[in-house]
């Protein structure tokens, strides 16, 4: 597995540049499910922890919130006028779980993502250290976790499912990890993230 440190993070930089040098005409998105022709902008950080087993930090949604109650998510939220996807994740993970923009060595960002509901997100991939203090904000955060990221990036981890939604059939993606469900718009970007970098290259002894 890939060492921590500055080791990780090149290795994981070089393999998501990789992976990007090509178009991937099928990845997941729900654009024909959404029900207005505007859509908002919006940024999510995909923070990676440098540790000999990397995880990812996940938040879950307080219950009381008008859009997504209870669900997981990744740190992130609507890109103010004048920021960038990247300016906006950073920005957002220290408002909701106290993570320092100067913690965060940026790889870059990934494909967007067309939610049902209007949102246009684009995620941005990071290194982070290892065990930082990270801080809850219960405005808007109920609990932050960390999962595995060889788990969430190998597909044999995630089982698929559909349901119908507005009429539609619509398949996702679903993974527990210590009692947290990740599915939605969550696990469909990990599933995008997947196609961008090598997995076995990522994790080979």
């Amino acid at each position: 597995m890939s060492a921590p440190g500055s080791a990780l993070f090149d290795r994981l930089a070089a393999l998501f540049e990789e992976g990007h040098r090509a178009d991937i005409p099928d990845l997941l998105t729900d654009e024909r499910f959404a029900h207005t022709a505007r859509s908002t902008d919006a940024a999510v950080l995909i923070a990676v922890t440098e540790r000999e087993n990397p995880g990812v930090i996940l938040t879950q949604r307080p219950q009381d919130m008008r859009d997504h109650p209870g669900q997981v998510a990744f740190p992130g939220g609507k890109i103010d006028a004048g920021e960038d996807a990247i300016a906006a994740a950073l920005r957002e993970a220290e408002e909701e779980i106290a993570l320092s923009p100067a913690d965060v060595r940026v790889i870059g960002a990934t494909d967007r993502y067309q939610t049902g509901t209007g949102f246009e997100i684009t995620p941005v991939l990071g290194v982070i250290p290892p065990d930082l203090p990270l801080v809850a904000n219960p405005g808007e955060v109920a609990a932050w976790f960390e999962a595995p990221l060889a788990t969430l990036l190998d597909r044999a981890s995630w089982e698929e499912h559909s349901a119908f939604w507005r009429g539609v059939e619509r398949r996702y993606l679903e993974y527990h990890h210590d009692g947290y469900r990740i599915w939605g718009v969550t696990a469909a970007i990990i599933a995008n993230l997947s196609r961008r970098i090598a997995y076995a290259e990522l994790f080979d002894a």
